[in-house]
């Protein structure tokens, strides 16, 4: 008997057609590349109808491109929301989310293990700024994060599985607190993309990635995407979200009662992204388009290097630890079986036992895996980072941080493990001379 037809799209169906429009013209099946500034109005009206929102035509691409259109669609079907719009960046899409809740003199809750790209950004313009944040550990008891909250909170920010040391965040512990505290929880899902992980499942209500990272996959583009996932009463909490609550100005309804569940998505299009203009250009966004369509297939090769070599480092002496979550000893194990079923991702972060000078002989003799910036490509990368994305910390602010003398990031990419393994053996046997 064949399925019923009327059931919702699999995964691996929706990551190739969602969002995607039919171009009316040439009726092109892949979504166009539509590499232009703006769109000709038909007439006085209809030019006018279009910048005040009262029309279905585009006025400008700096906030609205087709193409663009189609991958902010895409993403949040599959994280599970009810609109996405794509940026120029991941951080840009972090920057355009945090600015789209608050402004100078409030106050966002973060859990203490982010990327310290994210972190620095948080002490740096965004404190400039002034908008306050303050860091909770991760699993501090409920009564310690109900204290942390003021009445100008407007958010928890948090990531599914911090970048680097993989230490998987309740989700729906922290959506719990944050709701109870009348804020939305604000979630960077980069790492596991929502194939592995889809955090709107466990309570998150606004959801940003990075999309150079795992959604691109081919490491040739930068991007960022924000989506809404609709289900964060802000009429509830009108006092703290003025912004989306309140009327812009005289005669004009308020977003929420424009847009409803697609309040937040809404300002963020048509207020941040159009006033601060972090565009993607759509070349990238076409590239972008092109990785999705593939990322359940790449993910699932992804987890399964990774998982196997962590194994291997595990057993290795020049190994003192190795971080990831797919390990049965990791202290994130049962986390991750919870929240990550189909796998714990694809970055492995190893502390060599020989510290720093280990680090330089491992990562001078690697052949085929890449010592660069970067994670989520199909290529396998490595970093020290202590000297590179930490650099800037103290060393006490390092060890705080978990960031140790020999700590290596590895994000293991899609080559054969039987390679990848034989250039790990490389690295660590110079490692260990």
């Amino acid at each position: 008997m064949a399925d019923d037809c009327s059931r919702p799209l699999d995964f691996e169906t929706r990551q190739i057609h969602a969002g995607s429009v039919v171009d009316a013209e040439t009726h092109a099946r892949v979504t166009p590349i539509y590499q232009t500034a703006g769109y000709v109005f038909d007439d006085f009206d209809d030019g006018e109808d279009r910048f005040a929102g009262r029309s279905r035509h585009r006025a400008y691409s700096r906030n609205d491109n087709p193409t663009n259109a189609v991958a902010g669609r895409r993403i949040a079907d599959l994280e599970g929301g009810v609109d996405g719009i794509v940026v120029s960046s991941g951080q840009a899409a972090i920057a355009a989310a945090i600015n789209a809740l608050a402004e100078s003199r409030d106050h966002i809750l973060a859990t203490r293990s982010l990327y310290e790209g994210t972190r620095e950004m948080f002490r740096g313009i965004l404190r400039r700024q002034g908008i306050v944040f303050e860091y909770v550990d991760d699993d501090a008891t409920e009564d310690d994060w109900a204290r942390r909250f003021r009445p100008n909170t407007k958010a928890v920010y948090t990531e599914t599985l911090p970048n680097p040391l993989n230490q998987v965040v309740d989700i729906a512990r922290l959506a719990a607190i944050a709701h109870t505290a009348g804020v939305p929880l604000v979630v960077d899902n980069t790492v596991p993309t929502p194939y592995l992980w889809r955090p709107i499942e466990d309570g998150a209500d606004i959801v940003v990635h990075s999309t150079s990272k795992w959604l691109s996959g081919h490491g040739s583009v930068i991007g960022g995407a924000v989506v809404d996932a609709g289900q964060f009463d802000w009429a509830a909490h009108a006092g703290r979200f003025p912004q989306l609550t309140e009327s812009p100005r005289p005669g004009v309804p308020s977003f929420v009662e424009r847009f409803g569940a697609g309040a937040l998505l809404a300002y963020l299009r048509t207020v941040i992204v159009l006033e601060y203009g972090p565009t993607v250009p759509p070349l990238s966004t076409f590239l972008l388009l092109h990785g999705i369509e593939t990322l359940s297939v790449r993910m699932d090769r992804h987890v399964q290097n990774a998982q196997a070599v962590a194994e291997w480092l595990e057993g290795r002496p020049e190994v003192a630890r190795v971080h990831y979550p797919g390990l049965e000893g990791d202290p994130y194990h049962e986390l991750a079986r919870r929240y990550l079923p189909l796998g714990a991702g694809s970055i492995v972060a190893i502390d060599l036992a020989g510290g720093r000078e280990a680090a330089r002989r491992f990562l001078d003799a690697l052949e085929l895996i890449s010592p660069m910036t970067h994670i989520g490509d199909v290529r396998t990368l490595a970093i020290h980072l202590g000297s590179t994305i930490h650099a800037k910390l103290t060393e006490a602010e390092r060890l705080e941080a978990g960031i140790t003398p020999g700590l290596i990031r590895l994000s293991i990419g899609l080559e054969s493990v039987r390679d990848l393994i034989a250039d790990l053996e490389r690295g660590l046997v110079a490692a260990a001379d």
